[in-house]
């Protein structure tokens, strides 16, 4: 085959080639697997669709060493993704051993109604992330909580994944403390307080209606707990103390200390409540050989639950379900499908697919919410292309942003686009990076919460439905032309 000397642009059938493979396959999965195709075919259906992708930019001049770079980088900027995970499972862990998670799940039996469950859930989400910035260290702590409460209650799991994903991007998508807004900000050129009261506009009708809609979800009836209290009483110690690890959790959040951080030294933290609190519980769950000193026991268990999560045996069966979690290698299959998913989207975006499909788009769009309108749908194919939440506030701005700035919008317009659209969508796509860490959180699967998630569907439905309707489209005063003397028009 004759090579060009330098890579040439995709065609747009090209283009389409291996995003309709992944959509086919990853479909084809779902069909064959259920819920289970991220445990292994879903990885496998990535890889497939990667090879047509490098097929076709390799037919379009790029050397398979370039394509292999391209993937590498790729990966590479999910690392820290992939070792927030790492921290997740092993917090998990640590957690469920101390009691840390007893602790949650026993308070909320006590204060909580099923009633008024779910939208509580998203609520209190929703505030914790507002005041930190971050939707995953929500889910990976209180949202493990409300996960145990729910199942308690014996309410769907699902909905109660979406009220805690709901909540939690409220707070990703409009806080000042949230790295993907500081991100849409900067993509824009916009300053980000700016950002920030434009971004609460969509914002807060969005989790409005969020909460509007899990107050319906509620269960009317009567709640009897009793049994659910005892048995947590009689296997852990409950205090207030089981909390130490949450609040560290929380105040190192505050501090801006990076996420990785934060989460493994909450969960060291919860094996030295466990150590201190439950020793008797470590030990035996590190299962000691007989005289080994009692320090090296304690040190074992704790070594345990961090590397393969702890295994309870409290007797009781419903209790000893909702603590038989975490450990780090609980994660493995979760960061196989972010590694695979990473590399196909570094793949298309190399050889130029997003582009290529997102180019005429831009071109269609002749009205502001048509334009609006088009940008969602970029962004949102986006996520799903490049499975990056990062990748799909960058990209699409930068492609739009000349087109934003030709039919006269202030950037803020940009800004707030993509942040509606980009940051919450990712959650609703199981092999981006947010899905399916969504999904290794909450312990369900990413289809299944998604049509629960109404935070993350109101979001962009919203500012499209805004830019349509005309309400805070602000303008700036047209550039002046070359021929102009300078000054101001």
């Amino acid at each position: 085959m004759k090579k060009h000397e330098s890579p040439q642009p995709v065609t747009m059938f090209e283009a389409l080639i291996p995003v309709a493979a992944l959509v086919l396959l990853v479909g084809l999965s779902y069909y064959l697997f259920g819920d289970g195709g991220s445990n292994g075919p879903n990885q496998v259906a990535l890889v497939v669709a990667t090879m047509i992708a490098v097929f076709i930019g390799w037919r379009r001049g790029h050397s398979l060493k370039s394509l292999g770079e391209a993937a590498s980088a790729s990966v590479s900027s999910g690392i820290g993704a992939i070792f927030i995970l790492f921290a997740v499972g092993a917090l998990i862990g640590t957690w469920a051993m101390c009691g840390t998670i007893v602790a949650m799940v026993y308070y909320g039996l006590r204060l909580l109604s099923p009633d008024y469950f779910y939208v509580t859930a998203a609520a209190i989400c929703a505030l914790i992330s507002f005041s930190i910035g971050t939707s995953w260290t929500v889910a990976g702590t209180v949202g493990i909580g409300l996960m145990g409460i729910s199942q308690s209650m014996d309410l769907n799991p699902a909905i109660t994944a979406g009220a805690v994903i709901s909540g939690a991007y409220f707070g990703d998508k409009s806080s000042p403390l949230s790295d993907s807004a500081n991100l849409a900000a900067a993509a824009a050129g916009v300053d980000l307080y700016h950002h920030v009261r434009e971004t609460l506009l969509t914002s807060l009708v969005a989790i409005v209606i969020a909460l509007a809609v899990f107050y319906l979800f509620g269960r009317p009836g009567d709640f009897d707990a009793s049994d659910e209290l005892a048995a947590m009483q009689n296997a852990f110690h409950i205090s207030p103390v089981l909390f130490a690890p949450l609040v560290l959790v929380v105040a190192l959040t505050l501090f801006r200390m990076p996420p990785f951080t934060t989460i493994f030294l909450g969960a060291l933290a919860g094996g030295l409540v466990a150590v201190f609190v439950e020793p008797a519980r470590v030990i035996t769950f590190a299962a000691a050989r007989e005289g080994v000193p009692t320090g090296i026991a304690l040190l074992k268990g704790v070594w345990l639950a961090l590397v393969s999560g702890y295994k309870a045996a409290t007797g009781n069966p419903a209790l000893d379900t909702l603590l038989t979690r975490g450990g780090m290698d609980s994660m493995l299959n979760t960061i196989w499908l972010i590694i695979t998913a990473l590399a196909f989207g570094g793949v298309v975006e190399k050889c130029g697919v997003i582009e290529r499909i997102i180019a005429p788009v831009v071109q269609w769009a002749k009205s502001g919410g048509a334009l609006v309108g088009s940008l969602v749908v970029a962004t949102i194919a986006t996520n799903i292309v490049t499975a990056d939440q990062f990748i799909a506030v960058v990209l699409p701005a930068r492609m739009f942003k000349n087109a934003f700035a030709a039919r006269g919008y202030a950037p803020v317009v940009l800004s707030r686009s993509v942040g509606d659209s980009a940051t919450t969508t990712g959650a609703l796509i199981p092999w981006n990076s947010c899905g399916a860490y969504m999904a290794a959180t909450l312990g369900v699967s990413t289809l299944s919460y998604a049509p629960f998630a109404v935070f993350c569907i109101a979001s962009p439905l919203l500012t499209v439905a805004i830019a349509y309707a005309g309400i805070r489209m602000p303008r700036v005063s047209q550039a002046p032309s070359v021929a102009s003397t300078g000054d101001e028009p």
